[in-house]
């Protein structure tokens, strides 16, 4: 028996819209002051950390997948941040999906009021690593 993943985000990452394809979509995460990761991330001066950034990617995009279950998640293929977020900061997320061999490849984008924070490429393969 696999134990379910445990997320360091507390956040609801909300699907906003999706293409009927499932090829693109959009999401938010509210990040507030009370997020646990907070505590610890520079406490006079919280930052909400990039692997949080990366998750609420993930979870958006595992709740906007395409027509087609994308899996489980392979790889992070690349990461770039480019702005800090901050408590009370809305995280907006556009998703783009493409189709790689038996594998799926999502890419996003993280914005927030003051401008881009992560542009971000993953990579999911089918469950059981059937390919």
């Amino acid at each position: 028996m696999t134990a379910a993943p445990v997320s360091p985000v507390r956040a609801d990452v909300v699907v906003e819209e999706r293409t009927a394809d499932g090829l693109a979509g959009s999401a938010r995460a509210e990040i507030l002051a009370d997020e646990p990761v907070f505590a610890g991330h520079y406490p006079d001066f919280p930052i909400f950390p990039g692997v949080c950034v990366l998750e609420c990617v993930r979870r958006a995009a595992l709740d906007a997948d395409p027509a087609a279950a994308p899996g489980v998640l392979a790889a992070v293929e690349s990461a770039r941040f480019a702005g800090a977020v901050y408590p009370g900061d809305t995280l907006h997320l556009a998703l783009t999906w493409q189709r790689a061999g038996t594998a799926w490849r999502c890419k996003a984008t993280a914005t927030t009021s003051r401008g881009p924070a992560a542009r971000v490429r993953l990579r999911f393969e089918p469950a059981g690593g059937a390919r």
